[in-house]
């Protein structure tokens, strides 16, 4: 039995992480103007950009949510009409915005587009998703800090029109929905204004008064110390429990990360969201792929209660590096690649793409822009071919495990 299919909301940091968000099978994509986002350091989009960037994602049947996240001051909510008119008349579909006043502005100065609530808001109750649909919201984005239970409680309480929308992958804050201070007092980079220098997740040490440059560990037991410890979530193995209790838009985390990163996991959660709508077995190759990203061990949220401390190491894992991607490809599988890193003839490399479940392979000798035989391209953004087994799509990547890469 078809079940309902929510929305998957992909990221999209600047045009490049657009096309791979889009080539890789979102519905929908989230971005940001060069001001009044809550990720000031994604590439973001200019006034010249957001218009094409809005033409290419429609063009593919993709609509764009753009953030209108932070809390303005005076001297800029001056300056938000301008804002909200520019994106209204370049056709985005829909405002991400966290400020009463910038929402009522919305209302008023892009009434083309729909207004959906920030997880900034931290709407955790029923109470008050209600409330934001009686000023006109068309979509909460829920807490990240709620159950499946409390998600259930909502939708069943509030008018069936209002949409509710849930974070399903990617960084979890160790604060409350990003409500955290200490970026400002350590930085003087405000995270409520999308400038978070992620202090969380510095390395600490004791320094004695007397004994300047003098650092000493910080534990809690022999592991280390964690209080400010945090996962990464990962919710592609419960999408029927997110069907279920009635959400209408999965969204991936990570403006700021890469492009690699917004097409595998994007891609990820297509093919998987797909096999559980229709009640198909899950292709356990595409679980596999949020492992092929740079990420830190995954949990599953509030989702299912409070997680607890977590007691280990909580770096990233990086097993996986990209070396092209490709940006032809014949009907014979003669591929035209850019080099992003190191790789050479002999070497065991996977590629991945649209639609394109990974394989294995061996690098055979290539070739450079002058047809000149070549064993390792080296030159970053270099063009060189090379002959796989069949064709694939562009946006396709050549990637190898990370300890090749140090031999």
């Amino acid at each position: 039995m078809m079940r309902k299919k929510p929305e998957l909301l992909a990221p999209a940091g600047d045009f490049e992480r657009l096309q791979m968000a889009v080539r890789y099978g979102a519905d929908a994509v989230y971005l940001a103007g060069t001001a009044f986002g809550m990720r000031s350091f994604a590439g973001n989009f200019t006034d010249e950009q957001l218009p094409k960037a809005v033409q290419f994602a429609h063009e593919h049947g993709v609509k764009v949510h753009v953030t209108v996240n932070t809390m303005p001051r005076n001297s800029e909510v001056d300056h938000l009409p301008a804002h909200l008119e520019k994106l209204d008349a370049a056709g985005v579909d829909a405002l991400i915005v966290a400020d009463l006043g910038a929402f009522t502005m919305a209302g008023k100065y892009a009434p083309h587009c729909e207004r959906h609530i920030s997880t900034q808001q931290s709407i955790s109750n029923y109470a008050s998703a209600a409330a934001w649909y009686d000023l006109g919201a068309k979509r909460v984005v829920l807490a990240r800090e709620l159950s499946l239970t409390e998600i259930q409680e909502i939708r069943r309480r509030v008018p069936k029109e209002l949409e509710i929308e849930t974070f399903v992958h990617g960084a979890m804050c160790v604060s409350y929905s990003g409500r955290c201070l200490l970026s400002n007092y350590m930085t003087g980079r405000d995270s409520n204004r999308g400038a978070c220098a992620q202090p969380c997740r510095y390395q600490y040490a004791l320094m004695e008064e007397k004994r300047p440059g003098e650092y000493f560990p910080v534990f809690e037991d022999e592991k280390g110390t964690y209080i400010m410890n945090s996962r990464d979530m990962c919710m592609i193995d419960h999408l029927d429990d997110l069907m279920d209790a009635g959400v209408d838009c999965l969204k991936i985390e990570g403006r700021a990360k890469s492009a690699y990163y917004a097409a595998i996991v994007t891609g990820a959660y297509r093919h998987v969201l797909d096999d559980v709508a229709a009640g198909r077995p899950i292709d356990p190759v595409w679980r596999d792929e949020v492992e092929h990203v740079s990420h830190r061990h995954y949990a599953t949220g509030f989702f299912y209660g409070a997680p607890g401390q977590y007691y280990e190491n909580s770096r990233y894992i990086r097993d996986w590096q990209i070396c092209a991607v490709v940006t032809e490809c014949d009907e014979n599988g003669l591929a035209t690649l850019s080099l992003r890193n190191k790789f050479s003839v002999g070497d065991t490399v996977e590629i991945v793409g649209p639609d394109t479940k990974p394989f294995s392979m061996t690098v055979p000798m290539m070739k450079d822009a002058e047809g000149e035989a070549l064993d390792c391209p080296k030159t970053p953004q270099m063009v060189f071919q090379m002959q796989l087994p069949h064709a694939v799509p562009p946006y396709s990547f050549v990637r190898h495990a990370v300890e090749l890469s140090a031999k």
